[in-house]
């Protein structure tokens, strides 16, 4: 851990300094008291960070739950969630056990990236009533609708700060991280919010200021025993609610998920090459999801936003991700009111940002042009999360969807049929089967061979066949008693040789099992 240790603590900073606002922003996006969101940040880094086998990988509190959570404090209670996320905890452990880390490669890519666009869209519209300061933002249930019915309540300060603080972070993103090395070891998202609390220090007592509740609110201790009297903790009376348990399982999956496809995308992203084990990695996940519900925290991921920055400032190692929880946890001891300084506008402008690059409107471009096989799982999966806000509705219609368009396909690719000249006074007619014909194909062959003209001649071609189910030589064994009352005749092709009008193409194939 301490070998490159050289590497790891400038690294660790860095991390600290993206992970900080967002940590905030999504506990304000999860409608979650802000300091859990805290928690989430530092058990991620510390006890996830230890625990995990990744090298480079950082955990925190992720925008790509946020979504969910906001519905489920908004429907349980925010220590009715809680139970949630403990349970969700020990699915993720159970999920590790059974060596499930490849669970992420039986979702087709179109489902995630919808999954992933849907909640981008989310979280970009849940942040314009803080970025434009709307007294009311933090109303429960309080949505776009309300917003745009009561536009006198926004506040001109806060959008002020919002505006500074997002172009600042397109400036960053866009220019000045591609400038020198102190662009990149300073992030966007600090700038911004160092502004932002500037600009509320001057502007505090004149008629500028920001009202109160369009502020950071976290606890300010002024001793141990009141730093540790801020933790929440799990109503497990609750525990029975089925509620409860479809949330932790939804949490589970979805957190199992967003972890899986940020490793193998940190992985890709990592110079040295290092592989991290899935299953180790889900134990790793579900530990720190079960500690952080025990005392106030969100559900964790590993967060590829924290991950690309860590490997971007050359850390080597977990002690990079460890520091930084550590750090996360000095910064909620000692400056609490600092963090209270902070525009809720200033942290809007950054998960607008978040939700914008989750959901760029190039990722729709490049759907569509994947064709009809990928744009409609696709959009079946946005359209009902965005509309409903139901992340598992989203996906489930999604992966139906997309079930679907595999059986489609399946049914048009199992087999090729060409019509030849007559010969003899037969029409002549080959029909060459796929690779593997399954029952799925039972309705595209049988249409093709009772739609074969009388007095007819068919070559059936199972050379290339590897896989062929019992349903289609029941087909078969059928069809050719109606050839026969049809004048059709039918040579069977095979790699063991060739058969005119079998007697039984069940024995036929029993006898010359997969390969005909």
């Amino acid at each position: 851990m301490f070998k490159y240790i050289k590497n790891d603590l400038p690294a660790s900073v860095v991390v600290f300094f993206v992970a900080l606002p967002l940590c905030l922003g999504i506990a304000l996006a999860s409608g979650a008291p802000l300091f859990s969101g805290l928690i989430s940040g530092i058990i991620g880094g510390t006890i996830v960070g230890a625990l995990s086998g990744s090298k480079i990988g950082v955990s925190g509190p992720a925008a790509g739950l946020a979504a969910i959570v906001l519905v489920a404090i908004q429907n349980l209670g925010f220590e009715n969630f809680l139970v949630a996320v403990v349970l969700a905890g020990i699915f993720q452990i159970l999920l590790g056990v059974l060596k499930a880390g490849v669970i992420g490669y039986y979702f087709p890519s179109s489902v995630i990236k919808g999954m992933l666009t849907g909640i981008g869209i989310i979280i970009f519209l849940k942040q314009i009533p803080f970025f434009f300061g709307h007294l009311d933002a933090k109303s429960k249930g309080f949505g776009l609708i309300d917003f745009l019915g009561s536009l006198e309540k926004i506040e001109t300060s806060s959008i002020i700060i919002g505006i500074i603080g997002l172009v600042i972070l397109i400036l960053w993103d866009t220019v000045l991280s591609k400038k020198g090395k102190f662009f990149q070891v300073i992030q966007g998202p600090i700038v911004a919010v160092a502004i932002g609390i500037v600009y509320y220090f001057f502007t505090k007592d004149s008629s500028y200021t920001i009202a109160g509740q369009n502020l950071v609110n976290v606890p300010t201790p002024s001793n141990s025993d009141e730093f540790f009297a801020q933790f929440v903790f799990p109503n497990f009376n609750a525990i029975t609610n089925p509620e409860i348990l479809i949330t932790a399982f939804t949490i589970g999956l979805v957190a199992s998920l967003e972890t899986l496809l940020c490793v193998e995308a940190t992985d890709k992203l990592d110079p040295h090459n290092n592989v991290t084990p899935t299953n180790r990695e889900l134990f790793a996940q579900g530990a720190g999801n079960i500690v952080s519900g025990l005392i106030g925290g969100l559900p964790i991921t590993q967060v590829i936003v924290r991950s690309s920055a860590n490997i971007n400032s050359g850390g080597r190692t977990k002690t990079s991700a460890i520091v930084h929880g550590l750090l996360l946890l000095i910064s909620v001891m000692l400056i609490p009111t600092l963090l209270n300084n902070i525009p809720l506008s200033v942290l809007a402008s950054i998960l607008l940002i978040v939700g914008y690059k989750l959901a760029k409107p190039s990722t729709f471009k490049t759907m569509f042009k994947l064709g009809w096989k990928q744009s409609i799982p696709f959009f079946a999966t946005v359209v009902p999360m965005v509309v409903t806000g139901n992340l598992l509705l989203g996906i489930g219609i999604g992966l139906a969807v997309g079930i679907v368009v595999i059986l489609i396909k399946s049914f048009q690719n199992s087999h090729f049929l060409h019509k030849e000249d007559k010969s003899n006074g037969q029409q002549k007619m080959k029909m060459t089967l796929a690779e593997e014909v399954t029952f799925f194909n039972k309705g595209a062959i049988l249409k093709e061979l009772d739609a074969l003209p009388e007095d007819s001649y068919l070559e059936l071609d199972v050379r290339k066949t590897r896989y062929l189910d019992n349903d289609i030589i029941e087909i078969l064994e059928d069809f050719a008693l109606k050839a026969k009352e049809r004048n059709i005749d039918i040579k069977i092709i095979s790699e063991r040789g060739n058969i005119e009008n079998p007697p039984s193409y069940i024995e036929f194939f029993k006898l010359r099992p997969k390969t005909a």
